[in-house]
């Protein structure tokens, strides 16, 4: 099971999720998220990390061609496009940076193939991306196959299940490990991907 902690504001938080095992951490850089980090500080998380994890720039606000020139500026590892992107956003993304995730909703986007704008993974989130609301996975009548990351309203009490259910490739959280809007909780972060870790999709 692929897990990833995202919207990591401090190099304590990163540097906890990568000792409890996370495969990913994200740095979140939307204007409008109570998760934003200025480009300094999330230079500082993506050392810190190094080669220990994945590391995800996350944004939604900004042109395609913005976006993974930050990410390269950055050193991160992989770009995250969330929203709504079209598939020539990810064309032009994919000319800067190899490693390309779509992230999107049911209600943003029903096409659930993986790849289909070639992407590496795709991301489903909630309705309301960062919002925590749990979706009901039940609404996938077919779920996506192949390299698909849960997330929406997932915390350490409920990832199991949602796992067991959904059966995805991966999982992402952020405010499930938080104590307020952007502000982790390290315990939190460790009994997350402890859960996470002990199921596996099929």
């Amino acid at each position: 099971m692929y897990v990833k902690v995202c919207g990591l504001t401090t190099v304590d938080a990163a540097r906890v999720a990568v000792e409890a095992g996370a495969d990913a951490i994200g740095v979140v850089m939307n204007e409008t998220s109570s998760r934003a980090i200025e480009a300094d500080l999330a230079r500082r998380i993506v050392e810190a990390v190094g080669e220990d994890a994945d590391t995800v720039l996350v944004v939604n606000d900004k042109t395609a061609a913005r976006a993974a020139a930050l990410a390269v500026d950055l050193g991160v590892d992989i770009l995250q496009l969330h929203g709504r992107y079209a598939p020539d956003d990810f064309t032009t993304a994919l000319g800067l940076i190899p490693r390309v995730w779509r992230a999107t909703s049911l209600r943003e986007s029903p096409d659930l193939t993986v790849g289909a704008y070639g992407e590496e993974a795709l991301l489903l989130d909630a309705a309301t991306p960062g919002s925590g609301e749990r979706w009901d996975t039940g609404a996938l009548e077919r779920g996506p196959s192949g390299r698909w990351i849960l997330a929406g309203g997932l915390t350490p009490a409920n990832v199991v299940a949602a796992v067991e259910a959904a059966r995805p490739w991966g999982v992402d959280v952020s405010s499930g490990v938080e104590s307020a809007p952007g502000v982790k909780d390290h315990d939190a972060i460790r009994a997350f991907v402890g859960a996470a870790r002990s199921v596996r999709a099929s």
